[in-house]
């Protein structure tokens, strides 16, 4: 009956059914409770522990899975054993203990297995993060990059890489000429990646990586690739922030009558979405452009549209934002006096 309810629990598994699993696996670990097998037992408090954290319930998945250790540290299952237990403490966010297991884990037969150990690499990276400390988790993308790229997986070595570049401008402990050449190298293995959503996403983030470094140029290309990519998207979310992003992207290339058609279009679908707060900020945009084209009609119109946007949505920084930009413009058009009334609003 115990060697029944396991096999149904795996088949379970299989199907993506972990609520069914976890019940197989208890039934079994009752029953082996009544055997004089502890080597059983602590073969079915595995199973029961690796389904719930499974399910998301890692707490009681570390509950059973310590309770299946060996008594000596040995066994051709420990590889198992400790990757599910660093699974349970990265689910509770305990993520020394997990590392600890990570090193546990190597040299078993999980890790040595195809493609595991950049895994490794990039989930040690994952328990960094967790630990704010982004430099550390960036080699360790780095690293997983570099094993991906020699097993010829240009899609895995490009998201670690991705990944990578976020940490090293996270961290502020990295050269911006490395980060270029971590984002340069990512762009490169976009282009044999057939999958047009990850490829468009990876586009997006180069994109963003490029605008922290303030190179505006390489960050407008960018967003516009990942643009021609998501146009057949459903969700349009995405394709709302980068028309935003190529807007802003303009905007500090100082390419104010291009930026204009990138701005409207975003606060165009922003509405459509019904997201008041990013419309505001694309009106806020808009309204910067313009006045940098000597258009301040234009531009006091737009911080208007923005500063109601802002309202509607609760964003105080950008409400006075917007009314300094306002401000600006009644000065402009040679009305100091609401000017003033605005800068005060601001403050």
């Amino acid at each position: 009956e115990i060697e029944r309810l396991t096999l149904a629990g795996h088949r379970a598994l299989a199907l993506g059914d972990a609520r069914e699993a976890v019940g197989c696996f208890r039934k079994a670990l009752l029953l082996s409770g009544g055997t004089a097998s502890p080597r059983l037992r602590r073969a079915c408090a595995f199973n029961l522990g690796a389904a719930y954290v499974e399910t998301g319930k890692p707490e009681k998945g570390l509950e059973f899975l310590l309770q299946s250790q060996p008594l000596e540290e040995s066994g051709a299952h420990l590889g198992d054993l400790y990757f599910n237990i660093r699974a349970a403490h990265e689910g509770l966010q305990d993520f020394p203990k997990a590392l600890d297991y990570f090193g546990k884990a190597v040299g078993h037969d999980r890790v040595a297995q195809a493609g595991s150990q950049a895994g490794t690499r990039v989930q040690m990276g994952c328990c960094y993060l967790g630990m704010r400390e982004p430099a550390r988790a960036a080699r360790c993308f780095l690293d997983a990059a570099q094993t991906y790229a020699a097993a010829v997986s240009p899609e895995a070595a490009a998201v670690a890489l991705s990944r990578a570049s976020g940490s090293m401008l996270q961290s502020r402990r990295f050269r911006a000429a490395e980060i270029v050449g971590v984002l340069t190298q990512c762009r490169s293995l976009c282009e044999n990646i057939p999958d047009p959503a990850l490829r468009g996403k990876l586009y997006n983030d180069i994109g963003l990586g490029y605008s922290q470094l303030c190179i505006f140029s390489l960050a407008a290309e960018s967003f516009e690739r990942a643009l021609a990519l998501c146009s057949g998207e459903p969700d349009r979310r995405r394709e709302a922030a980068l028309l935003q992003n190529l807007g802003a992207a303009h905007n500090a290339l100082c390419s104010f009558n291009t930026a204009l058609g990138w701005h409207r279009r975003a606060a165009a679908l922003h509405s459509t979405l019904g997201n008041r707060r990013a419309q505001g900020q694309c009106f806020g945009n808009l309204a910067y452009a313009c006045s940098r084209l000597r258009n301040h009609e234009a531009a006091a119109e737009n911080y208007l549209h923005a500063l109601q946007a802002f309202r509607d949505s609760g964003d105080v920084q950008g409400q006075w934002q917007a009314c300094e930009g306002l401000g600006t413009a009644c000065f402009h058009l040679g009305d100091p006096q609401k000017a003033i009334g605005h800068y005060k609003e601001a403050l």
